[in-house]
């Protein structure tokens, strides 16, 4: 499986709470504007692969990629779909397919949606069935919630290394301060370190401010095999490593409440594809659902040592530092539709390194890290796009 594989596509619906709109609106929107930015027409695909994690609970309804394929009108194409689950990490994994089906030789042309619905719900119903997300049996039956599992770590990670609550705010200072440059971000607004800090406790040390919200959204990207865009003269982005690594399901399984062993395994595998070394990434996206998981995934990305992220965030993350983190807005301000964010993530290291990132742009962006999560860190995986 030698064949190099581009995105020479994406497009993007709004996150946010879209009251107005449904499921298979906003998943169309993001299908048919990457299908427009690729300069492509629908029965050039050979796949689409989408991405949705909670859509047969919170929608009631299943078979979604069927269902964005016929309301999208191409069912008389009868291109083959398939939904891709894999938790909060559904986009990215469905990505993943799509880059390993047209690196086989299967297909030349193929299209990645991640969508998601999630304000359907509210109150305890949406809080019960997110937490399916976690050990249902050992975890959540006990009442414990993705934001209590994300609060252990914390205070474990942060007890052990001294870090104070200041560290965990400047992540979230950081993604609004992106967002509010993000046209489709959920949340455009500023936030101070002392509004960061003084948020309403959601699960101690955790509040508001550390927590991404419910959002709504989708978004999509168009991939080709090398052999398309050089027979056709496109300069495409490069997916130079993909990898993805499965570990313990349940937090109590691990050997530390605050290291996520795929995640580190699998960015050294992305990164020895790539053939180049954490030092020479542009930017990074990385997998915020808590603040707390953004500081241990820049230590097991591969950036810091455990527990020395905070002189990254000390350092600063913003878009003219020396290691820019989530100039989308990240999870906590761009928003958080769980099948959508993988491949939103993308979306935004496509268009850094084709310099279209407006205001929000990096400088002479050459390497991209995305990273996403499933749950608390049962699995996770890490692309890294390249421009040549």
């Amino acid at each position: 499986m030698s064949r190099g594989v581009y995105i020479i596509g994406s497009g993007e619906a709004k996150y946010g709470e879209l009251w107005d709109r449904s499921l298979r609106e906003i998943a169309v929107e993001a299908g048919l504007k990457a299908v427009e930015s690729a300069g492509i027409r629908t029965k050039d695909l050979g796949a689409i692969y989408m991405g949705n994690s909670l859509g047969g609970d919170i929608s009631m309804q299943e078979h979604l990629s069927a269902l964005m394929s016929d309301h999208a009108g191409i069912a008389s194409e009868f291109v083959p779909s398939v939904r891709v689950e894999a938790s909060t990490a559904s986009g990215a994994a469905a990505f993943r397919e799509a880059y390993l089906g047209i690196k086989s030789g299967e297909y030349e042309i193929a299209m990645v949606g991640g969508a998601e619905k999630m304000t359907e719900l509210y109150g305890s119903e949406i809080i019960d069935i997110t937490s399916s997300i976690i050990d249902r049996e050992w975890e959540a039956f006990t009442g414990a919630t993705p934001a209590a599992l994300a609060a252990i770590s914390a205070r474990k990670y942060m007890a052990d290394f001294n870090v104070p609550r200041e560290i965990l705010a400047h992540i979230s200072v950081n993604d609004h301060a992106n967002a509010s440059l993000n046209e489709n971000a959920h949340f455009r607004n500023k936030i101070t370190l002392e509004q960061a800090l003084n948020a309403t406790p959601i699960a101690e040390p955790l509040n508001l401010m550390d927590c991404a919200p419910l959002s709504d959204g989708a978004s999509s990207l168009i991939l080709a095999s090398e052999n398309y865009v050089k027979e056709h003269g496109i300069e495409g982005v490069k997916i130079m490593g993909s990898a993805m690594s499965q570990g313990e399901f349940a937090l109590h399984s691990r050997k530390s409440l605050y290291t996520v062993e795929p995640t580190r395994i699998a960015a050294e595998t992305a990164l020895k594809q790539a053939g180049i070394g954490i030092k020479d990434i542009s930017m990074v996206e990385i997998h915020d659902s808590y603040s707390i998981y953004g500081l241990m995934a820049l230590e097991d990305l591969g950036f810091a040592k455990k527990g020395n992220a905070r002189e990254i965030v000390e350092n600063g993350i913003g878009i003219d530092s020396n290691l820019p983190v989530n100039p989308s807005g990240g999870l906590k301000a761009k928003g958080f539709p769980y099948g959508a964010s993988g491949v939103g993530q993308i979306v935004e290291a496509y268009n850094q390194l084709k310099n279209k990132a407006g205001k929000r742009q990096v400088k002479n962006a050459k390497y991209a890290m995305t990273h996403s999560q499933a749950g608390s860190g049962a699995a996770s995986i890490v692309h890294i796009l390249g421009v040549e």
